[in-house]
């Protein structure tokens, strides 16, 4: 019995529909899918590999950890460092080279994260993958920067000035780069503010107006942030902080509203 002309067309429509639906398109063919077990063990391999770079960045940072030391001594201008304690230097260069060496092993822990998640993306989200990993990398640099010019000279030349005329600036050089490396990371931190309002708008939770609508908030929220990131106690650097933070969200705000979310 032979099927009349109407029906074949109707199947056909009804196929070309499903075929061009955006669920479908969303999926990628060729795809396996994969157990619980083997996740785990994906997870394991990565983050596997991600110590041993991590490692190797930091064995590297080590041999030249002395130049790195004073590199990060130079905001401190006029003041004397003392090691306090047997090998308080020695744990100080252990501590940087760890720091430096995360840094630098940083893009290739991000790169295993994304080949983690990959699969369990879809094609729209993957097109997000790249600009968001990219845009975290430069604004975690720039945040360091940001520290490393501007909030900790303020930060120091405070504390400098401040005693200037009552006590010798001689500082435990472990206590200075406790400071130091703190205020680098939560400044980079802090920078991955746009990063994630990007995220939020592109995946509809959140819209640009309704992040302008809380603005009042916003504002309290740096300054709370501003004090809790920042080691020290001075307004100074407190209020750098937060103006930066303010500067990352307003601006983030025009990113999610250009983008059209």
């Amino acid at each position: 019995m032979t099927s009349s002309p109407k029906a074949e067309t109707t199947t056909t429509t009804d196929i070309d529909m499903e075929a061009t639906s955006p669920d479908i398109l969303d999926e990628l063919p060729g795809e396996v899918e994969m157990s619980l077990f083997d996740h785990l063990e994906e997870l394991r391999e990565r983050i596997f590999y991600s110590l041993i770079v991590v490692v190797l960045s930091a064995i590297a940072c080590f041999v030249f950890v002395k130049q790195i030391v004073q590199l990060l001594e130079i905001p401190a201008k006029g003041v004397k460092f003392l090691q306090l304690a047997p090998g308080e230097y020695f744990f100080v260069s252990i501590k940087v080279a760890g720091y430096t060496g995360l840094v630098l092993a940083s893009p290739f822990v991000l790169y295993q994260i994304a080949q983690f998640v990959l699969p369990g993306l879809t094609r729209r989200e993957r097109r997000l993958l790249i600009p968001v990993f990219m845009g975290s990398t430069v604004l975690f640099i720039s945040g360091l920067v940001f520290a490393y010019f501007a909030l900790i000279p303020a930060a120091l030349n405070f504390f400098i000035t401040y005693g200037a005329d009552v006590v010798e600036q001689s500082w435990s050089i472990d206590k200075y780069f406790e400071f130091v490396l703190l205020l680098l990371f939560s400044t980079g931190l802090a920078f991955q503010i746009p990063v994630i309002q990007l995220l939020l708008g592109a995946l509809g939770i959140v819209s640009s107006k309704m992040m302008l609508s809380g603005w009042r908030l916003v504002i309290m929220g740096a300054v709370v942030l501003g004090a809790v990131l920042t080691p020290s106690t001075d307004p100074l650097t407190q209020s750098l902080l937060a103006g930066a933070v303010l500067g990352l969200y307003f601006g983030g705000i025009g990113l999610v509203k250009l983008i059209g979310k």
